[in-house]
């Protein structure tokens, strides 16, 4: 791996505020320890610091030379809600919360390359460094575009990275296109008449009609997709009833959509309507359904993935920057970035990592190991995408 020897000079003083931030762990929108630490580290590197987009977002902008190009780099700061398992040092102090997804290590990365950056200044332009509050399902990447994000930091190019457990510790994965997929939910009451058991032909049983629709919502992907198609349609939550000789009056069915484009939302949605109220109707009972759009696909643009990947294969060889196990279902609100400038997500290999296991579990931590190889991914993509003439 060609990784500047200043970098790793630093490697311990940024693994030092990765299992800082580890074992302080704060969800979306509460990450004022965090945001707090974010904004001393970039004051102490000479970087301006503006704060309060999204709650506790952080900007860190950093301005060499003379031209008016800019880059802005992204990484999410909060953490999930749940119990860590593990006993190391830095494990989380903080009840029902816990640093299961890496976050604690983007910060880190981004921190490290923002130092480095201060320091050498290879670079012709502005460097805006975005720290993201609430990825984890709270849409922070949507609130701070919407709180006008790229209105006060212009970028021509927006980039995010996210570590990933099973791709090898000095690996990169990117796509040009669809990265990852929407994340969607719907929310379905029918409205059925409730009765006595033995006397179901005086009711409207919403129990039967919940089962109807489940199994005529396996139809959208089977019968109305193309099998080429990556989609996801399902069922996770039925909730109906309080008795076995009782007809309830509703049935409540909660779940999840995934896509990799807007015209496949639209087609879902659309479909999944239709198919509630024939089968409502049908039986006599009626439905309250709601298909709530949460994260779009994470979609890379053309030019900037392919810039990410080549800043990546800069670092690490052709043979470790792939395509394998893309695009994935998975949703992530970078997304809402991309669909207001350009740029690109990449994911960097984590290896098997401390516990040998995905992200979102609760013996996952984030692999230290990797962290010098993110700093200087991200401090290459600064470079190139900011070139001094």
């Amino acid at each position: 791996m060609n990784i500047d020897s200043r970098i790793t000079a630093i490697h311990p003083d940024i693994t030092a505020i990765r299992h800082d931030i580890h074992a302080n762990p704060e969800p979306g929108f509460e990450e004022k320890r965090t945001a707090d630490l974010v904004a001393a580290r970039l004051e102490e590197y000479g970087i301006e610091v503006h704060r309060g987009l999204a709650t506790t977002g952080v900007v860190g902008s950093l301005k060499c030379g003379t031209s008016n190009r800019a880059t802005g780099l992204r990484a999410d700061m909060d953490c999930l809600i749940m119990d860590e398992l593990n006993t190391f040092d830095h494990k989380s102090t903080v009840d029902g919360c816990m640093h299961a997804c890496g976050h604690d290590g983007h910060t880190a990365m981004l921190l490290g390359a923002a130092r480095h950056l201060a320091e050498t200044r290879n670079f012709d332009g502005t460097v805006h460094f975005i720290f993201q509050p609430a990825e984890e399902g709270l849409g922070g990447g949507r609130e701070m575009v919407n709180d006008g994000l790229f209105d006060l930091f212009p970028v021509d190019g927006v980039y995010g990275m996210h570590n990933m457990p099973g791709y090898p510790v000095g690996q990169f994965a990117i796509v040009p296109g669809p990265m990852m997929a929407s994340s969607d939910s719907f929310y379905l009451t029918i409205q059925g008449i409730g009765g006595h058991g033995a006397w179901p032909h005086e009711a409207v049983d919403p129990v039967l009609v919940a089962g109807e629709i489940i199994v005529a919502l396996q139809s959208i992907v089977s019968r109305t997709i193309d099998p080429l198609e990556s989609v996801v349609v399902g069922v996770s939550q039925v909730h109906a009833g309080s008795a076995n000789n009782v007809i309830p009056d509703e049935a409540k069915l909660s779940g999840t959509v995934r896509t990799f484009s807007v015209e496949m939302q639209d087609h879902i949605e659309a479909r999944m309507k239709r198919i509630v109220d024939g089968i409502c109707q049908a039986h006599g009972a009626t439905a309250d359904f709601f298909f709530e759009r949460r994260y779009p696909p994470t979609v890379n643009h053309q030019a900037e993935a392919e810039i990410a990947g080549t800043v990546a294969t800069a670092l690490v060889g052709t043979e470790n920057v792939t395509s394998r196990g893309l695009p994935q279902l998975g949703g992530e609100d970078f997304s809402f970035m991309l669909l207001a400038r350009p740029g690109a997500y990449i994911f960097i290999g984590n290896g098997d990592g401390e516990g040998g296991c995905m992200v979102h579990n609760p013996h996952y931590d984030f692999n230290d190991d990797i962290i010098p190889l993110g700093i200087a991914y991200w401090t290459k993509l600064a470079e190139t995408t900011l070139p001094k003439s």
